[in-house]
């Protein structure tokens, strides 16, 4: 608690009013419908960091949101290290794309080079299957495949949607 106070200038309260506890949850489980009325598009991301590093992860997204010119709203589990950067664009054409890709992809090197992982709890999916072989590495990434492999020989299981050569 001391550090929080000398570095951040906060504290955190041991006995919380079950009043304010509740408060405080409903306004966390709105926080996603909030920021759906600020912009037309919204980008959930998921990554996790220990928790050591949590406020330089939230100062990187802070820069990547400056450097690539998009709103960048941060809440999450800071218990467990797992934040939810949620992109806020205004219309969905190609440039914003762009920048939108650009920069998802600096927040997920930039979660993997403070020793996280690109997904606490909303898996991996299509969208983060470019950054599969950078958390697992080319030899982990290989023994997946591998595996894959040996209980689906003739890839008939969701072909192309994880793996591939």
């Amino acid at each position: 608690m001391r550090l929080l106070k000398q570095e951040f200038g906060g504290g955190v309260d041991e006995e919380v009013d079950p009043g304010r506890a509740d408060l405080l949850w409903e306004a966390r489980r709105s926080a996603l419908l909030a920021l759906t009325r600020l912009a037309s598009q919204v980008v959930l991301e998921d990554v996790t960091v220990p928790r050591s590093t949590l406020a330089a992860m939230v100062g990187k997204i802070q820069t990547i949101a400056r450097n690539y010119g998009i709103r960048i709203a941060i809440f999450g589990h800071a218990g467990d290290g797992n934040l939810h950067p949620t992109l806020l664009l205004e219309r969905k054409d190609s440039e914003d794309l762009k920048r939108l890709d650009g920069a998802i992809g600096e927040m997920m090197r930039a979660c993997l080079d403070l020793g996280g992982t690109i997904s606490g709890e909303h898996g991996i999916g299509l969208d983060k299957k470019p950054f599969l072989k950078l958390e697992l590495g080319k030899a982990g990434y290989e023994i997946m495949l591998s595996l894959k492999r040996s209980i689906d020989p003739r890839n008939i299981m969701n072909p192309g949607k994880m793996f591939y050569d």
